[in-house]
C-alpha cells in the first residue's frame, strides 16, 4: 500500500465512479481500476461494490476510508510544513444546506479563495441529516448544518444565526388568515432530515394544526416557486427569500421566538486529521462569524 493507491482509493470513494475519479486525478480509467484492484489484492478484501450505476464502498472500504483520508491530510500538512511557499494547497469536500449555499457561502468562499487560491473546493448540498452522515463517514471534510447538539464525534462551530420565517402565497397577509381557509396546509419542504421542515411541523403543531400533507422538493427555487403559485407554505431563512418577497411573489410571516432563530453550524469529525486547507477554512468561518457579531 502506498500513497498513490490511497489517493486513487479516496477519489473513487468520493466520486462513486471510476470515470469521475480518473477525471479528478487527470489520469485514465484503467489506471484507477488497476490501482484499486492491486490495493484489494494486497489487503485481501473487496473495497468496492461494482454495479451499472458506479461503485460504492463495501463495509471494509468504509473502515479504510477514514484512515486513507487522514494519511493524505498528514502528507499535505507535512509538505506544507517544509515548503518555502506560503500557498495552501489541496482539495476540500464541503457539505452545505441549500439555503446556506445560496445566501451565505458566496461571501465566505470569496474571502477564502482570495487568500488560498490554490485550494480546490467541492460543495455538496443536502439535508442536515445527510450531511452529518457523510461527515461521520469521512466523506466530507466538514459541513454547514443545523440542529446539532452535543455529539461525541463532532467538533461544532457556530457559523451564522438565521432568522426563520414562514412564507405563504402573496395574498395572505397573516398566518391566521391562511390557516382560516379551513383546509390543511400543504407543506412544501425538503425531504426528511431537514431541520427547517421539522421546525415548521412543530410550529404548526403548536398552533393546533397536527395533520400535514408534505410535498418534497430538491431545490429552494422549486419551493419558493410553488408557494408563489399558491400550492402551499414553507419555512426558510429570511436571507434566502427576501428577494422574492420584495417582488411580492410570496408573503413573509414572522415566527414566535421559540421557533424564530436557528444556528448554522460548521461540523468536522474529531477523529479526522485536519488538513491545512481545512484549518484555514475554519479561520475564515470564525472570522466571518465575528464580523456578523459586531
Amino acid at each position: 500500500m502506498d500513497i498513490h493507491d490511497l489517493t486513487v482509493f479516496a477519489a473513487a470513494a468520493r466520486h462513486g465512479s471510476v470515470t469521475r475519479a480518473a477525471q479528478s486525478l487527470s489520469t485514465v480509467q484503467s489506471n484507477v481500476t488497476t490501482r484499486i484492484r492491486l490495493l484489494e489484492s494486497e489487503l485481501e478484501v473487496q473495497l468496492f461494490h461494482r454495479n451499472h450505476r458506479g461503485i460504492t464502498l463495501t463495509e471494509k472500504g468504509e473502515r479504510l476510508l477514514p484512515y486513507a483520508q487522514q494519511m493524505l491530510s498528514l502528507i499535505e500538512n507535512a509538505k506544507a510544513a517544509v515548503s518555502d511557499s506560503r500557498d495552501v494547497r489541496g482539495t476540500l469536500q464541503i457539505g452545505s444546506l441549500q439555503s446556506t449555499a445560496s445566501a451565505r457561502l458566496p461571501d465566505l468562499l470569496k474571502t477564502y479563495a482570495s487568500r488560498h487560491a490554490q485550494v480546490d473546493i467541492n460543495v455538496v448540498t443536502g439535508t442536515s441529516g445527510e450531511l452529518l452522515e457523510k461527515v461521520l463517514a469521512s466523506r466530507l471534510d466538514g459541513a454547514f448544518v443545523t440542529g446539532v447538539e452535543d455529539h461525541s464525534d463532532l467538533d461544532v462551530v457556530t457559523s451564522f444565526v438565521e432568522e426563520l420565517v414562514v412564507i405563504t402565497p402573496a395574498p395572505y397577509r397573516t398566518m391566521r388568515a391562511y390557516l382560516k381557509e379551513g383546509s390543511l396546509p400543504k407543506l412544501l419542504v425538503f425531504k426528511v432530515g431537514c431541520h427547517y421542515r421539522q421546525r415548521l411541523e412543530r410550529y404548526l403543531g403548536a398552533e393546533g394544526t397536527t395533520v400535514f400533507s408534505p410535498m418534497e422538493f430538491g431545490t429552494i427555487d422549486g419551493i419558493i416557486g410553488c408557494v408563489a403559485a399558491g400550492l402551499g407554505i414553507s419555512l426558510l431563512p429570511r436571507s434566502v427569500i427576501e428577494r422574492s418577497a420584495r417582488r411580492k411573489e410570496v408573503s413573509i410571516h414572522q415566527l414566535p421566538k421559540p421557533y424564530r432563530y436557528v444556528e448554522t453550524q460548521f461540523v468536522t469529525h474529531k477523529a479526522q486529521v485536519r488538513s491545512l486547507a481545512l484549518t484555514r477554512l475554519l479561520d475564515v468561518v470564525v472570522g466571518e462569524r465575528g464580523k456578523a457579531g459586531r
